[in-house]
């Protein structure tokens, strides 16, 4: 299990960097609002777990691990959102703030059958695509 603060940081290099290429240290901690120092550590930690593979003064980039894991947080929240406002009522300014809190307590069970409940939507409240993954009980 990924904690919360990694998955923050595996996201926002997926994020920021996509297709393998390799993503500043400067430009995670401006699109995670923290200090660059911050960003070294949890990168070598994400390294260690082998989530993360990093150049030395060029950059890091995801592994495969990694950016399954990210795709699999992104899929939680957009799947999360929509849930929140489709289902229940959310209004936009609303949902981020919930999903934010929910993304990384729910199961890859749970997100599914929300999916499923919903009839698989491709897309979360922002017209952005829902991730396709699954879990198979």
């Amino acid at each position: 299990m990924v904690s919360a603060a990694r998955q923050d940081y595996l996201t926002a290099m997926y994020r920021v960097g996509r297709a393998g290429e390799l993503v500043s240290t400067s430009a995670i901690a401006q699109r995670l609002d923290v200090a660059a120092p911050s960003v070294t550590g949890m990168i070598r930690r994400l390294a260690k777990q082998g989530l993360v593979e990093h150049v030395p003064y060029r950059g890091s980039r995801l592994t495969q691990a990694g950016e399954s894991e990210a795709i699999r947080v992104i899929r939680r929240r957009r799947v999360l959102q929509t849930y929140l406002v489709q289902v229940l009522g959310y209004t936009q300014g609303r949902v981020h703030e919930e999903a934010d809190r929910l993304e990384h307590a729910t199961s890859d069970e749970l997100i599914d059958r929300m999916s499923r409940a919903m009839g698989e939507p491709p897309t979360d409240p922002h017209v952005a695509l829902i991730p396709e993954l699954g879990f198979v009980p």
